[in-house]
């Protein structure tokens, strides 16, 4: 039986991923709305949105990798010879 989602908590869920970067599985779990029908979402435009909001969250993620990566490599370089 399916249930009727309200606007809000659409753009809630979609913002979580296009805006904070977050996995669908994360936050369906969270919310209690099935994988599917996010997907759904996104590939429909999302609320409001575009039809890339799943390309965007993954550069978000992959981006913060490469910062946390360039950092440990920085810190590796100040740190001092022995």
């Amino acid at each position: 039986m399916s249930q009727a989602i309200d606007l809000a908590k659409k753009q809630t869920i979609i913002a979580k991923i296009k805006d904070e970067g977050r996995r669908v599985t994360e936050v369906a779990t969270e919310y209690g709305v099935s994988t599917k029908t996010i997907y759904g979402w996104l590939s429909n435009g999302g609320v409001g949105g575009d039809s890339s909001a799943l390309e965007i969250a993954r550069l978000k993620r992959e981006l913060e990798a490469v910062y946390g990566v360039l950092g440990k490599v920085t810190a590796e370089l100040k740190r001092p010879k022995k």
